[in-house]
């Protein structure tokens, strides 16, 4: 194929840039004393809660791959470990990365102010960016062109994508878990009850809290993207390999449908790497612009190269506007979030805090359902857009559209939560109020931006489920032609209310393991306290490795068992009920997941930017009712916003993807 030089030299490209910058972090001043104990307790935590996920991963992934080997053989099994496999060692260079510029950024917030503090941050976010676009590439494409792009492909780039999802949602979950335990159990007991700062260094919970930022924030939302951007190409492949020869040929032909989807993903890589230095020379401006400015660069190249390749590789124009439906719905469902989470629906909501935390958490729901319209219109249209123009195919190349350009957003979105550590350095370690300003000024655009990322992520995640829904059908077909899914066939209707269920069940599942972790958490800060003198004094130092140990084996233990689910759900649906029942089982839980993501992620969004505008001096301030009341609001927001809300994306994702591996057996 004319792309096998293409896929390796771009993804390697892009893992040496990402190494570069790396290197060129490593040598930015970092801090020492107390600042650089600190960070170093915050790196190994973050570290160790890894290592210990990915040992507890390592073991499900063989178990998975042994049942592989025996159903489908040993080259498809291998294809599941390679998957997981790369998508673990995507999340681990991120978050590396990660814990080491979240110091080095609250120094240069201190030393050079924003402009060099923001550079510092989002280039660490970039490692994340581009390890996860370039080991998507390389992965996929690789394991793609080594089976010579044939329709026999499906079974293996099924078993790479079920691997990705399982180091995806363990992540997701066991991060989520993670991050929400702590942040609840340091704020409930140091701000509710004491009366602290959020970052106060005398909170035993604070450092828990910081390591939770990055394990779920930077290596559980680079997973959940890795599986999409490696889901989409999926898809892609998929549905090109059992396309019927009519629309192939109207379309461009087969070759170039399988080799199109890999020179859009390798443009979009190629496109973030350029608009890396658009940040770097916007970086004097405000951060909000800067980013944004990267963002509509690294759009605007990948567009221009996808027009490119499809008139080189002579695919029609249709499949063009199918890639720009995909990346117009996903800055139009970023705008739509970045309303919500930073526009007026805050204000009002800080305003209804006066009246107490009840109507808060009434109002914020209310805003957190009304918000999810808007983004499931915009990939309605975007599917019937696509689907118009391009058939089942374009469903998939809206997806490949949307995540070309992953390398930068997911530096977007990793710059958030570094942005947050580095404030809590300033806090801690008492910059002063200049820094503080600094990073106050960064962690406000980072949370709008991880908003932006959120909904983002779940956009992409609908795109490439309905593509892998469709693939699954498609596969069906060739085994049963006659093969539709009609809803009053009665099994097709029983997998409709499965998969109606499903995302309620596993997001109770994920709420009710961050409450009961939250409460060990309250517990154990409430004791130190109580029982260590001198902690509030300042005299004294918080155990600080007995929380983050308490978060760890708590997210570790409870992330089992809705996992477990996600992955059994669609084998004993699909091996009990029949194809019928699972795909009317995945034709609902796709939107039904879709919907409560949304309302989830941006009802925890407007809470907590809300708390914010509120400690920004307006309705009486830090200290005053309407900020309390705004507190609980942020609290309850806390587990939807950064656990059961992303993990819908991945719950979503391993249906279809499972359904499509398993295909082949309950037919």
């Amino acid at each position: 194929m004319t792309l096998t030089w293409f896929v390796p030299i771009v993804g390697i490209a892009g893992l040496m840039m990402a190494g570069w910058i790396q290197h060129r972090q490593r040598r930015l001043p970092s801090a020492a004393g107390a600042p650089a104990v600190r960070a170093a307790d915050i790196r190994r935590g973050a570290r160790v809660f890894l290592a210990q996920e990915y040992a507890l991963l390592a073991v499900f992934v063989a178990l998975v791959a042994v049942g592989l080997i025996g159903v489908f053989g040993g080259a498809v099994a291998a294809s599941f470990v390679c998957g997981a496999g790369v998508s673990g060692m995507a999340g681990a260079i991120g978050m590396g990365a990660a814990t080491r510029a979240n110091i080095r950024t609250a120094v240069a917030a201190r030393d050079g102010g924003r402009g060099p503090a923001l550079i510092v941050a989002f280039f660490g976010g970039a490692v994340m960016g581009l390890s996860v676009a370039s080991l998507g590439l390389l992965g996929v494409g690789t394991l793609f062109l080594l089976v010579d792009g044939s329709g026999a492909a499906t079974s293996n780039l099924a078993a790479f994508g079920m691997g990705a999802s399982s180091v995806a949602l363990f992540a997701r979950v066991g991060g989520g878990i993670f991050t929400k335990s702590a942040d609840i159990g340091a704020d409930m007991v140091g701000k509710v009850e004491l009366g602290i700062a959020e970052d106060d260094p005398r909170n035993p919970g604070v450092i828990a809290d910081n390591v939770g930022d990055n394990v779920g924030d930077v290596a559980g939302m680079g997973a959940d993207l890795f599986e999409s951007y490696c889901g989409a190409l999926i898809a892609a492949f998929a549905i090109a390999a059992v396309m019927p020869e009519p629309d192939v040929i109207e379309l461009g032909g087969r070759e170039a449908l399988f080799a199109l989807p890999l020179w859009l993903a390798g443009t979009g890589l190629l496109a973030s790497m350029a608009a890396l230095t658009v940040v770097r020379r916007a970086a004097t401006e405000r951060p909000e612009r800067a980013l944004a400015l990267g963002m509509v660069a690294a759009t605007s190249l990948f567009l221009v190269a996808a027009a490119l390749g499809m008139a080189l590789l002579g695919v029609s124009a249709g499949a063009w506007l199918a890639v720009a439906a995909g990346t117009v719905a996903g800055i139009a469902i970023g705008a739509a979030t970045e309303f919500y989470t930073n526009g007026p629906p805050v204000r009002r909501l800080a305003r209804v805090a006066e009246t107490g935390a009840a109507t808060v958490v009434i109002r914020g729901i209310a805003i957190g359902m009304e918000s999810a319209a808007v983004p499931v219109l915009v990939i309605g249209l975007a599917i019937f857009a696509a689907t118009e123009v391009a058939g089942l195919y374009g469903v998939t190349l809206a997806a490949v559209g949307m995540l070309a350009t992953t390398g930068m957003v997911m530096s977007i979105d990793a710059y958030g939560p570094i942005a947050d550590n580095a404030g809590g350095f300033a806090e801690m370690e008492e910059f002063g109020a200049e820094t503080r300003a600094v990073t106050d000024d960064l962690d406000a655009v980072g949370n709008t931006t991880a908003a932006i990322g959120k909904g983002y992520a779940i956009g992409a995640a609908a795109l490439a489920a309905l593509g892998l829904m469709s693939a699954f059908v498609e596969t069906v077909r060739q085994t049963i032609p006659a093969f539709t899914l009609h809803i009053a066939a009665p099994d097709v209707l029983l997998g409709a209310f499965i998969g109606a269920l499903l995302p309620f069940l596993f997001s109770a599942m994920t709420m009710t393991a961050v409450g009961r972790t939250a409460e060990e958490m309250i517990l154990e800060i409430r004791r130190q306290f109580r029982d260590t003198p001198g902690l509030r004094e300042g005299t004294a130092h918080p155990d600080s490795d007995r929380c983050t140990a308490i978060a760890s084996r708590a997210a570790l233990r409870r992330m089992l068992l809705p996992g477990a689910m996600a992955f059994l759900a669609p084998i004993l649906v699909g091996v009990i009920a029949g194809p019928g029942a699972l795909g009317g089982m995945l034709g609902v839980a796709v939107p039904t997941g879709v919907v409560l993501a949304l309302m989830l992620a941006n009802a925890g969004g407007v809470w907590d930017n809300a708390k914010k505008y509120i400690e920004q001096g307006h309705y009486g301030g830090k200290g005053s009712s309407a900020h309390a009341a705004a507190v609980i609001g942020d609290t309850v927001g806390d587990p939807f916003k950064d656990t059961a809300g992303p993990s819908m994306n991945i719950l979503i994702k391993v249906l279809a993807i499972v359904s499509l591996a398993i295909a082949p057996l309950i037919v």
